[in-house]
């Protein structure tokens, strides 16, 4: 048994701290909202701010929504870095920038600890089901002494390279994301359109080359019109805001991840921020005056 910290339980830390409780582990727990009775009712032991679970903890996680949450929680007034003792891990897992990662890694190993940042794709399904994929960012060896708690949380858990690399891999993961998301809407928006059944055109296509993750969850999300998150469009343009200021620095242009941009931006501006990125397809929608299914 470990002793663990995780702060952060949102719609996916909460399953997240879940697992390690269910996996047998001592988990101390901190969320501005307070700790939910039933992962105290489950084992966990809440804590009254970060630093408590810094102090209580070999291994720190966080799931916070954004980068300055993430600053705040690390090394503002009753932050974990307050807590820490050398020889502790703090495990970020929220999707971040990873130039502050990189800052954030070399303050907390100045402390004597070591810093993994490890973001996830698969959302609250995957949360929830323990099939995360893990994108981690950091030392070899400390990756290889944490990986079995990543394995109470998700399936595909790659080490990437140094500090940053994970958030970096979730950047990218975001923009494929996004641009599926869009793919799959102008697809199901076109055959709608043109008269044919859109849930069987996506059950079709879904034996083909065409299909993926997205078409089989959000595909379905469009045809059914369940836009409850899930993953919600303000945190996704949280995501692409992160991979087109890097893009910036780095001299890239990337035209079509702008594009989902501001189909998110339409959305949101529609009162969409906390729908389902899937919902992506209601900015397609009113372009063309024409709903896959009227909802």
């Amino acid at each position: 048994m470990t002793k663990l910290g995780f702060i952060g339980l949102g719609i996916m830390g909460k399953p997240m701290a879940q697992h390690l409780i269910a996996g047998g582990h001592e988990v101390h727990l901190h969320t501005r909202s307070g700790v939910p009775d039933d992962l105290v009712a489950a084992g966990g032991k809440a804590c009254v701010d970060a630093a408590s679970v810094a102090r209580a903890a070999e291994v720190v996680i966080t799931m916070l929504p954004d980068t300055p949450d993430v600053a705040r929680v690390l090394f503002g007034e009753g932050g974990v870095a307050e807590g820490l003792s050398p020889g502790k891990i703090v495990i970020d897992m929220s999707s971040i920038g990873p130039v502050e990662t990189k800052e954030f890694a070399a303050k907390i190993e100045a402390l004597g600890c070591r810093y993994l940042d490890a973001p996830v794709s698969g959302g609250e399904v995957g949360a929830k089901a323990q099939t995360l994929t893990i994108m981690v960012g950091g030392h070899e060896d400390t990756f290889a002494k944490v990986k079995p708690l990543f394995e109470l949380m998700g399936k595909n858990i790659t080490l990437v390279g140094e500090n940053g690399a994970g958030q970096i891999t979730k950047v990218a993961n975001q923009i494929i994301v996004a641009l599926t998301i869009e793919a799959v809407g102008e697809a199901l928006l076109l055959a709608s359109k043109a008269g044919a059944d859109p849930a069987r055109v996506r059950q079709a296509l879904m034996g083909g080359f065409a299909n993926s993750k997205i078409l089989e969850v959000h595909g379905e999300r469009m045809v059914k019109r369940t836009f409850d998150p899930g993953f919600r469009i303000a945190l996704h343009q949280k995501d692409l805001n992160l991979a087109l200021g890097t893009a910036k620095a780095l001299g890239l242009s990337l035209p079509n991840t702008a594009t989902a941009q501001e189909l998110f931006n339409a959305c949101a501006a529609h009162g969409g921020a906390g729908w389902d990125h899937s919902a992506m397809v209601k900015a397609l929608e009113l372009l063309a005056d024409h709903k896959i299914v009227a909802d």
